[in-house]
């Protein structure tokens, strides 16, 4: 289950898990499948937390120098 998530792209789990938010406060689901549904939104869940860090650390904060160059340093994201 866990390699499926890893494959998916950040929309696709996101969309995912407001499936499974929708279906659980829903509630007419049976309790089994409501609890494996609770996990599997915690794993796109975390999918996705890790998906948006990862694209932070990608953006660049630009600025121009005392010679009007443009340079790029990456954000802390922190």
């Amino acid at each position: 289950m866990a390699n499926d998530i890893a494959a998916m792209s950040f929309e696709e789990a996101l969309a995912e898990l407001e499936t499974i938010v929708r279906q659980l406060e829903n509630g007419q689901g049976k309790l089994d499948d409501s609890i494996q549904a609770y996990e599997r939104g915690a794993e796109l869940k975390k999918h996705c937390e890790t998906k948006l860090k990862e694209a932070k650390a990608k953006v660049e904060k630009i600025s121009l120098n005392a010679d009007g160059v443009a340079t790029a340093q990456p954000v802390d994201v922190e």
